[in-house]
C-alpha cells in the first residue's frame, strides 16, 4: 500500500502547482510538481556550488527540493525552493540573492517563462 503524505503544506502546493500550469498554460509548473511528487528518498538536493556553476547573475531558478549549502555562489540570482537549510539560506542572503518560496515564484512568474529548474 502506498503512503500518502499528510503535510498540508506539501499537498497545498501541489494542487496549487497543478492549478497554475494549466491556467498559465506553463508546462514548467506541470514537470516542477512531478519533481516534488517523487518519494521523499528520491526529492532533488542541490548545492549552492551547483546553482553558481549552472546560472549567471540575475537568473531566476526554482529547485523542486531543498538547497543545501555546501560551496558558495558569487553572483545574485532569484531563486524558489521547496526547503532550504539554515546554512544554504545564509549564504544566500548573504550574496544578496532574493530568496521566495515556490509558491511566491509561481505568482511572481505565472508564464514560467525564463525560469531555469535545477535538479
Amino acid at each position: 500500500m502506498r503512503m500518502r503524505s499528510q503535510n498540508r503544506y506539501y499537498l497545498e502546493l501541489l494542487n496549487f502547482l497543478r492549478k497554475k500550469s494549466k491556467e498559465a498554460d506553463a508546462p514548467i509548473w506541470r514537470r516542477v510538481m512531478e519533481l516534488l511528487e517523487r518519494p521523499k528518498r528520491r526529492r532533488v538536493a542541490v548545492n549552492i556550488s551547483k546553482i553558481n556553476r549552472y546560472t549567471k547573475e540575475g537568473d531566476i531558478v526554482v529547485v523542486p527540493g531543498k538547497v543545501l549549502g555546501s560551496g558558495s555562489i558569487n553572483h545574485k540570482v532569484i531563486i524558489g525552493a521547496y526547503d532550504y537549510s539554515v546554512t544554504a539560506y545564509k549564504k544566500l542572503k548573504d550574496s544578496g540573492c532574493v530568496i521566495l518560496s515556490i509558491k511566491d515564484l509561481v505568482e511572481k512568474y505565472p508564464k514560467g517563462s525564463g525560469v531555469k529548474i535545477i535538479v
